[in-house]
Formats: C-alpha cells, structure tokens, sequence
C-alpha cells in the first residue's frame, strides 16, 4: 500500500544511506522498523463473537438428516414419494 507520511530530513537521509549499504528498498528498512517498534499482530486479530444458539453440548439437532433431507427442509421443496 503507497502512503505518503512526513520523516526529518536527517533521519530519512541515514535511512536512505542504511538502505544503499544493506541493499534494500527504503520501504523495506521502514517496514522493518516498523516492526521493531510495534506489538506482534497475532494477539491483536479480530475475534469474532460467539453468537451460537442453545445449549453448549446439547445434541444438535441437525445431525439426524441428511443432506439431501436438509436441502429440501431449507428450500421448502416437496419430499419424495
């Protein structure tokens, strides 16, 4: 993703000069230091909320049918003679 932010002119000078001698883009250094300075975003990662229904543990009630069975009770079709 392109971004435009604002650097002292001293510190993306070293920047740029770290970047020539390592080899890598100056994008590169910035992401890495970037990395250094901020939380790891595994803990951070959304969690979606348990909104389940009934009881935990409880049968479900949805294992006696078969798929065939469960396609016809949601598309409202006839069942087969």
């Amino acid at each position: 993703m392109k971004t435009t932010i604002d650097i002292h002119d001293e510190l993306l000078a070293r920047a740029k000069q770290y970047a020539r001698n390592t080899g890598r883009p100056l994008h590169a250094v910035v992401e890495e230091g970037l990395r250094q300075v901020l939380p790891a975003s595994s803990s951070s990662r959304y969690r979606l909320p348990d909104l389940s229904e009934g009881k935990a543990g409880a049968d479900d009630p949805l294992a006696e049918h078969s798929w065939q069975e469960l396609r016809r009770i949601i598309y409202e079709e006839p069942e087969e003679q």
